[in-house]
């Protein structure tokens, strides 16, 4: 098998955890905890390499991208202290709506400013795209960022380049994009993905054991709590509405009946600047057993949020490179359903999963 030439916009937080994975796989290359995959239709993690990547922030630009995961604001774990040099430069990437003004106002941020350095056309773009080789562009930008998004999915778009949405700003699941996508050729995954074991897939496997065991659920309410940029950059609610969207319907989608609007509470909640890449999520369900008898369910999550959606991603580039690797076009609704809240196609995370095993195992 060749390689999975990646290209990334947004060297934040889980771009680190990205990259650090990349390199902690490959150097231990027996040590398969925390992937759900380790070979996936013949890649395996140590086959992935970043090409190129674009941020906004003057602290990464120009810096190898082994150099810019590091740099601030990034506050995540650092499990792979020492990552190879890339060779692969951040260059200045398009702002746009992926910059939240009030970031640069904040009193932890007031050094967080934009590069400077003029910013890229389409062209130059799609240009870099097909000069690395790039077989699958994937989108950190922060929530919130439509028009960037929308800005790359169309570099992806005319470069024949595999997108992956990691973000909840939709494109596969938008009917128009999608079949744009499918038009093109190209292959799209998304919309915004699902941690590994984070609060909207533990909240949704709790509210599928309640249809599955009978449990009538009358209210739940879901609050996320964290101290990185993207719990900043989401203080500003008008940029949380698909975000809201996304994680709630993640959870209506397998509940037994709807829950009607003012019985169901889930999003973002506060930035508690201390947490830093700790997310922690307060969840609580309240049903009716047997005989219409009262209970409810109250659970605390707390995990580092960037490395527990790194795994997943890496799982989502080989889905993409696979996806193009069999010509495939449009959204690849196993693999979103899968590992995104917003797919396309909702499905119970038991039948994604038996679907994405077949769509690996496929000819």
């Amino acid at each position: 098998m060749t390689s999975i030439r990646v290209a990334v916009v947004g060297i934040g937080n889980c771009a680190s955890s990205l990259v650090q994975g990349l390199e902690h796989y490959r150097e231990g290359s027996n040590d398969q905890t925390g992937l759900m995959h380790w070979d996936m239709g013949g890649y395996r993690p140590s086959d992935i390499q970043v090409v190129a990547a674009w941020d906004i922030d003057r602290r990464k630009v120009g810096l190898d991208v082994a150099e810019a995961i590091f740099a601030k604001p990034n506050c995540t774990a650092v499990f792979c202290p020492t990552v190879t040099a890339t060779g692969t430069i951040v260059r200045m990437g398009k702002v746009l709506d992926g910059f939240a003004e009030h970031m640069a106002e904040h009193p932890d941020e007031r050094t967080f400013l934009l590069a400077g350095d003029p910013e890229p056309t389409k062209d130059e773009v799609v240009a870099e795209l097909r000069r690395t080789r790039a077989d699958v562009l994937m989108n950190y930008l922060p929530v919130g960022s439509q028009e960037a998004t929308e800005f790359y999915a169309e570099c992806a778009l005319e470069a024949g380049v595999a997108f992956v949405n990691n973000i909840p700003v939709f494109i596969a699941s938008n009917p128009d994009w999608a079949a744009r996508f499918e038009a093109a050729g190209v292959p799209v995954i998304g919309d915004d993905i699902k941690a590994q074991l984070g609060a909207t897939i533990v909240h949704r496997v709790l509210t599928d054991l309640f249809a599955k065991r009978g449990v009538k659920l009358d209210r739940t309410y879901q609050l996320n709590t964290g101290g990185n940029t993207d719990f900043l950059n989401m203080s500003n609610h008008r940029r949380l509405k698909s975000k809201k969207i996304s994680k709630t319907e993640a959870v209506q989608s397998v509940a037994a009946e709807r829950l009607a609007d003012e019985n169901v509470h889930i999003g973002p909640s506060d930035y508690v600047p201390w947490q830093n890449d700790n997310k922690v999520c307060f969840l609580r369900m309240e049903g009716q057993l047997f005989g219409g008898v009262p209970m409810n369910l109250e659970l605390r999550l707390s995990v580092e949020d960037s490395p527990n959606s790194a795994g997943v991603a890496i799982d989502m580039i080989r889905c993409a490179k696979l996806a193009r690797d069999r010509g495939l076009k449009g959204p690849v609704d196993a693999a979103s359903a899968y590992f995104c809240k917003h797919p396309r196609t909702q499905m119970t995370d038991d039948r994604a999963q038996v679907e994405v095993e077949a769509f690996i195992k496929a000819a």
